[in-house]
């Protein structure tokens, strides 16, 4: 929080609230002298938002009583299979609650984000629902959100720190899944693909990893840690690499399919057999997974379901159906083995 408490910075109900240790919507409930609450609840949080300076948002709160009726979303790239599956899930969910959704898609670029924010503000929207992009490794455009009190929900890809609601899936249970799977086809040297360090799922997918390589008392090697920027060109990059590698790696884990889609392209190419010399992973379940020869093993995570979940989270905020508290959504995961990992057939 000391990120937002900066000169000029406006208090926010949600800081009086964590102050007191109470719910955002008790401090709202005594500002607004209810008569529900204890007259003494009331009169100590009075006392701390005198204390804090606290100035009422008009801008938020006209904006809540005057509703536009329409959502803001941002996502990565709108061609993703797993972010169409989430945008699907959103808008079909925010229409039966008589919502509309306006779309911005940041092509991975936190500049366009930080535009598409603005973009979406600017038209008036009652709340935005975000995922961040690969290079979002500064958060200030979010901090402001929160202090202008503009709601917001995470999905995916987050900041863990920001105290709003996510959506997440249990990435470290799923790489986990999928490492022991590798382990369990007798694969000891296994190369992990991450994308961009400061991204959350990079983060939460390599612990998973590393639990599994624990547990089969294998030491974490740094030189079996590989980092691709997600493009084409980093991911064929990467599988250069792991074709000089010394000792020679007999499985990777590729955090979500398109690397690993790309790294079995290359080595194709150069006449490399999978699984037969490196056994094969992915994670998202995307279509491509599937048809790739060989098909690949990969963990499945519903986007639909997410994208259901965060929009009907965060209408139920609106709504006043749900406490403006944060809370943490995690969906499960399920491994999807095939082919590309079956080293022993």
């Amino acid at each position: 929080m000391e990120k937002i408490m900066k000169k000029g910075h406006q208090v926010t109900m949600k800081e009086i609230a964590k102050k007191l240790g109470v719910s955002v919507s008790t401090i709202s409930r005594a500002l607004k002298d209810s008569p529900e609450l204890h007259p003494e609840t009331k009169r100590k949080i009075v006392e701390m938002a005198k204390e804090m300076n606290y100035q009422p948002n008009l801008l938020a709160q006209s904006l809540r009583i005057s509703r536009t009726k329409t959502l803001g979303v941002i996502v990565p790239e709108i061609t993703s299979h797993f972010f169409a599956s989430c945008i699907s899930g959103i808008q079909d969910h925010a229409n039966k609650r008589g919502y509309n959704v306006m779309i911005c898609q940041s092509n991975e670029s936190i500049d366009q984000e930080i535009a598409n924010i603005k973009t979406l503000v600017a038209s008036q929207v009652d709340a935005l629902l975000i995922s961040l992009s690969r290079e979002t490794n500064h958060y200030e455009h979010l901090y402001e959100l929160y202090s202008r009190e503009i709601p917001f929900v995470l999905f995916d890809r987050v900041h863990e720190e920001i105290p709003v609601s996510k959506v997440t899936f249990n990435d470290a249970g799923g790489a986990y899944q999928v490492t022991h799977h590798l382990l369990e086809m007798g694969c000891r040297n296994i190369v992990y693909v991450s994308g961009p360090e400061d991204l959350y799922i990079s983060k939460k997918r390599k612990e998973g990893y590393l639990k599994a390589l624990t547990e089969y008392g294998i030491k974490e090697n740094p030189e079996f840690i590989k980092i691709s920027d997600l493009t084409e060109d980093g991911n064929i990059r990467v599988a250069q690499e792991i074709l000089q590698m010394n000792p020679k790696p007999d499985a990777v884990f590729c955090m979500i399919d398109p690397v690993a889609v790309d790294v079995l392209t290359y080595w194709k190419s150069k006449g490399i057999k999978v699984p037969e010399e490196f056994a094969l992973a992915g994670f998202t379940n995307n279509p491509t997974s599937a048809v790739v020869e060989p098909p690949l093993t990969t963990v499945s995570q519903p986007g639909y379901e997410m994208g259901k979940l965060a929009v009907s989270h965060l209408l139920d905020q609106l709504d006043g159906l749900a406490s403006d508290d944060p809370i943490s959504i995690v969906l499960d995961t399920t491994l999807v083995p095939r082919k590309s990992s079956q080293k022993t057939i």
